[in-house]
């Protein structure tokens, strides 16, 4: 099957799935058959395997880079590579498979574009299947790549395989997974593979002829940008008000610039805009992009925008055009991932930190906290490291905000412990 290439973008994704399913081999598979590891690297790999006492050479040994993964053979950390097929960059993250390590899972997931959920053919659906599933719907990865691993080790069945995929559909509509894909753009595509033989991955060879779909890479390499944040409403936080002040240059001296990152839209010299939480209006007199001027500006430019009046906005404010301002709120409902070891507590103060503002917070409600294996849900007064929950927070200053699915930048903040400075929780607002 011949895929359309997407050659002028990076796609990050990462894999997961039950411990021992195979994710740090078929990560090194796709670096070794894309002639990605290094001559050295490739060296060192070979000494250990033969330490091991292995024929071959183990693959999963280019992600499990710490030392205690290398001593117990499993992945605890998240691991990032890079790799490039000459016609696309890649990033991965091979996130860990236990459940004490959900919190690693989610920092992997949330600039995910694609997901490679892996299953052992032999085992088939299992509880970690549902949990990571269910955990990549929630973070709201757009593309789902189901890998039937290990397919040399049920001699290459379809009849395994096409149990498999059924199994797994039944739990995809459970989760409302598979009919999302109009919504939100997600999509559910399977590949029956062997990360350690190599089948379907790079290269398709001969053992599964029946199946007639892409290889991995080829489905990597057809997989567009997640979601298009050039349509998005145009959300623009203040990281820096730029005011030259000791010069002799009349222009610098009455120079006011609103300097960041556009996080989603476009915006053009002469558009109306507000500044929120204050309300204040004006429009777009300038745009510069280092010493270069521009007429309009799009998603991920760091740009300084001035305006043609002189309002007041600082660090954290957020320029939105006028048309698609919104009602900046003082309570926020969203799932959060405890990630901290001590427990949250409805008695605490918060700081909640969205774009480039922060705010103090307190825990309004728990509405319920999510069983990860289960999925069912369950009373809670508290969280504990690696717990994700439906929590409302009631805010001390106001923030202008969107859904997570609509915005993965100002729909996400994290939850900082005032005390200590530590970040102990991520959100995504409902």
């Amino acid at each position: 099957m011949n895929a359309k290439l997407h050659n002028d973008s990076l796609l990050r994704f990462m894999t997961c799935g039950s411990v021992d399913d195979g994710k740090s081999t078929l990560i090194g598979r796709l670096l070794f058959d894309t002639k990605t590891i290094l001559a050295d690297t490739l060296t060192q790999m070979e000494r250990t395997s033969k330490k091991r006492g292995m024929d071959a050479v183990d693959l999963s040994l280019l992600t499990d880079g710490l030392q205690a993964e290398r001593e117990q053979g499993i992945t605890i950390d998240v691991a990032y590579r890079y790799f490039s097929t000459g016609t696309r960059k890649y990033i991965i993250a091979d996130a860990p498979g236990h459940e004490q390590y959900t919190r690693n899972m989610v920092t992997a997931a949330s600039t995910a574009n694609l997901a490679i959920i892996l299953i052992d053919a032999r085992k088939g659906v299992l509880t970690q299947t549902r949990r990571h599933s269910y955990l990549a719907h929630l973070v709201g990865i757009p593309h789902i790549v189901v890998a039937v691993n290990k397919m040399d080790l049920v001699n290459y069945d379809q009849t395994v395989y096409d149990k498999i995929c059924a199994d797994y559909l039944v739990f995809a509509n459970e989760i409302g997974l598979a009919q999302s894909k109009s919504a939100a753009g997600h999509d559910i595509s399977f590949i029956p593979m062997s990360a350690l033989n190599g089948d379907m991955l790079v290269d398709r060879l001969e053992n599964m002829p029946w199946y007639t779909g892409n290889t991995m890479i080829e489905t990597l390499e057809a997989t567009p940008p997640a979601h298009s944040e050039h349509a998005e409403p145009f959300r623009f936080p203040v990281q820096f008000v730029c005011r030259p002040h000791a010069s002799d240059n009349h222009e610098l001296h009455d120079f006011r610039g609103f300097m960041g990152r556009i996080e989603s839209g476009e915006i053009a010299v002469g558009d109306a805009v507000t500044v929120l939480p204050n309300g204040y209006q004006s429009k777009v007199k300038s745009i510069r992009l280092g010493e270069d001027h521009l007429n309009s500006a799009t998603t991920e430019q760091s740009i300084t925008l001035l305006l043609e009046d002189e309002i007041d906005t600082s660090r954290g404010d957020m320029i939105v055009k006028s048309s698609e301002a919104q009602t900046p709120v003082k309570q926020i409902e969203a799932f959060v991932c405890w990630l901290s070891e001590t427990p949250m507590s409805s008695a605490r103060t918060y700081i909640v930190r969205h774009t480039t503002r922060e705010s103090k917070a307190k825990v309004g409600a728990i509405a319920y906290k999510v069983d990860v294996n289960t999925l069912e849900q369950q009373a809670a007064t508290e969280l504990k490291m690696n717990d994700i929950a439906r929590i409302s927070f009631k805010l001390a200053q106001p923030l202008m905000v969107d859904s997570y699915n609509v915005n993965r930048a100002t729909g996400a903040f994290i939850v900082i412990d005032e005390s200590t400075n530590n970040t102990v929780g991520a959100g995504m607002i409902i």
